[in-house]
């Protein structure tokens, strides 16, 4: 029915007759009805047997265990017990009883039927999605984590994919789902993969190739799209253009992708048609879902080439947060899709879980360069049969210093891979990564390189550094402005604890505060509630700066201007995503002065007004003498030496030299 999350057996102890052995709770309904595990009076024993120890414990393959009623959990009275593997518990809930025999044996734990059955989670551990116990199983359906039957038929039930009951009583025996036993792999219509693939390529729609060229040039200006590159494909106008298979078209509606955005119009296509992309896009412009179809019709198309295998596509995030968020996307897309699992692999997470999670038939890993490196040298994972990579944000993985890790990871895919680089800025050293890891790509840009997104309206206020606190009160009292929840950007861990504990006891709303010193079970918790709308105010560092879809967000304040524009460029755009209008406001004094000049030539042309402060700033107007300097000096290089002008270029070096 779902894959267990880990394998469980008895770990015999050197010199004694010690076996480890977990405790279960018996239901309650289950005593009164008199009905166990299989369906049978309680004093019916059930015997099973392990089929393969879990890494380096040594079991006894030919060692049965009667399984105790007392031992055992509960099943719906009405349902019948599936096929299961084995599980094994952690540790913390094992305990050690004393036998008599000294003949090492190994036990099954029956699935758990009821939630109240399952512990609660600790930190770093998997969630059940329904009810927040331990998930401690994986639904094979959704690729979701559940704690038990009951919550995966409530889960089934949510998702549209038939009543509780029918959930349960689904043929999902391993004969039938994959290929161990050399039978193709089947979706729950009994399609293969070979059927809901169809053979699909990318072709041209006819109503795409209808249009003039001039056409296209006028739809590409009027969205803002700017490429370059050799045989550019033209922009779709719908999804359907792409002629996606079904079952990942319907994915993508039921996802709410109604219509593409601008970047996803012409990147989608590129990318299906194989070529490698370097795309810069505002923040919020719905830059994941255009690498994500590629991204998921090339594990197709592996997956009818080369059968299961390995992954098939590799996703590069520098931050744990977004690559969470990543993976969620990804499972919405390929929901439905046989043999279509993710891995995500990033620190700060429990690595085992992680390790276990590999042994599944996984097809698109989204990870962190750290934890992927130290998962390729424990030789967990190959990546030879990887087809497309993607490296996301790939200006922050500069500045966080992970380009040699980048690099390292490359060196074991295959060279001839496509790859998709997107970042919503592109600074110099970010074309110099491109280059080197992409060939003949094709260069998409949206809208205004390195700017802010249109639909964000920018405020910049000039407040010195003890009214800042005083600044923040009255925007969160202010009516127009404040609509929750609110994201507050600071420039370090302890002042975002400390404001986060100032507007809490001044302003009474439910605040937070987010940042890296926070365990990742924390920010999870964090993260999650800011979507839903549990917080009116979240504090936080850069973590919530870079490419996390807060759709919720209206209004941003940079407490601290950031320490570059690039950052201001991110964390700005957490205001508007998808098209959302927002409100960012930023607080600017003389501590910022080395940054006025970039601040108004960003933010001047949105017709936004600054502080007059800022304008009449004798700092700002030596930035901007020294501007000038420098496109003069520009300008004079650039002057080409003739016969003619020789000697005037000769006087004017004079001139310059006497002073």
């Amino acid at each position: 029915m779902f894959m267990p999350r880990a394998l469980k057996v008895k770990r015999p102890t050197d010199n004694t007759s010690q076996v480890l052995k977990k405790k279960c709770k018996v239901s309650q309904e289950g005593e009164k009805e008199g009905i166990d595990d299989t369906g049978q009076p309680p004093n019916h024993s059930l015997k099973t047997s392990t089929t393969a120890p879990y890494e380096s414990v040594e079991t006894d393959m030919n060692a049965e265990t009667q399984v105790k009623p007392d031992d055992q959990d509960t099943h719906l009275p009405t349902l019948e017990q599936g096929t299961w593997s084995p599980i094994r518990a952690p540790e913390d809930q094992q305990s050690s009883e004393s036998e008599s025999s000294t003949e090492e044996s190994e036990e099954e734990e029956p699935v758990k039927s009821f939630r109240k059955s399952q512990r609660w989670p600790e930190p770093g551990e998997p969630v059940c999605v329904m009810c927040a116990r331990f998930g401690e199983y994986i639904c094979d359906s959704t690729d979701n984590d559940v704690c038990s039957l009951e919550c995966k038929a409530s889960h089934l039930a949510k998702m549209g994919m038939g009543t509780g009951e029918d959930a349960f009583n689904r043929d999902d025996t391993e004969e039938k789902r994959t290929s161990q036993c050399g039978q193709p792999a089947v979706d729950r219509a009994g399609n293969t993969v070979e059927d809901v693939y169809k053979d699909y390529s990318y072709k041209e729609d006819a109503f795409i190739s209808g249009l003039t060229e001039e056409q296209v040039q006028r739809v590409k200006q009027e969205l803002g799209i700017v490429t370059e590159g050799r045989e550019v494909g033209r922009p779709i106008i719908e999804f359907e253009q792409c002629n996606l298979p079904s079952t990942l078209s319907a994915n993508l509606k039921k996802a709410g992708y109604e219509a593409p955005t601008p970047v996803q119009m012409q990147m989608v296509p590129v990318g299906l048609a194989g070529r490698d992309v370097i795309a810069s896009a505002d923040t919020g412009s719905g830059k994941t879902v255009a690498f994500l179809l590629p991204v998921v019709v090339c594990a197709l198309k592996r997956l009818v080439e080369g059968g299961l295998g390995g992954p098939a596509a590799l996703i590069l995030t520098p931050t744990r947060e977004l690559a969470i968020q990543i993976e969620r996307q990804t499972k919405e897309l390929v929901m439905g899709l046989p043999n279509m699992r993710t891995g995500l692999l990033v620190g700060g997470m429990p690595l085992p879980p992680q390790l276990h999670r590999l042994k599944s038939t996984i097809k698109i890993i989204i990870a962190t360069p750290g934890r992927l490196l130290e998962i390729l040298k424990q030789k967990a994972v190959q990546l030879d049969g990887v087809r497309v990579v993607v490296v996301d944000e790939a200006d922050t993985m500069l500045k966080m210093g992970f380009q040699q890790q980048i690099l390292k990871v490359l060196e074991n895919i295959p060279e001839e891979h496509q790859t998709l680089l997107t970042s919503a800025t592109i600074p110099k050293g970010t074309e110099q990564l491109a280059a080197r890891l992409t060939q003949d790509p094709v260069r998409i840009a949206i809208g205004d390189r390195n700017q802010p997104c249109a639909d964000i309206r920018q405020i910049v206020l000039w407040v010195e550094e003890p009214s800042k606190k005083k600044k923040l009160f009255e925007i969160l009292n202010d009516g127009k402005l404040y609509q929750p929840p609110v994201v507050v950007f600071v420039d370090c861990k302890l002042g975002a604890d400390l404001l986060c504990e100032a507007v809490k006891k001044i302003m009474g709303l439910n605040t937070v505060a987010i940042h890296s010193d926070k365990t990742q079970w924390e920010r999870n918790r964090i993260l999650k509630g800011l979507l839903e709308g549990d917080f009116e105010v979240v504090v936080s560092t850069g973590v919530l700066g870079r490419g996390l879809d807060l759709v919720n967000v209206k209004l941003v304040v940079n407490f601290d201007m950031p320490p570059n524009m690039d950052e201001y460029v991110h964390q700005v755009g957490r205001a508007g995503r998808l098209g959302h209008r927002g409100t960012a406001i930023t607080f600017v004094n003389n501590d910022n002065k080395r940054l006025f000049l970039e601040v108004v030539n960003r933010v001047k042309p949105t017709g936004s007004q600054l502080p007059p402060q800022l304008l009449n700033s004798p700092h700002l107007h030596e930035q901007q003498r020294r501007d000038k300097q420098k496109a003069k000096q520009r300008g004079e290089d650039d002057i080409m030496v003739t016969k003619n002008n020789l000697l005037s270029i000769i006087r004017k070096h004079n001139r310059s030299s006497k002073r």
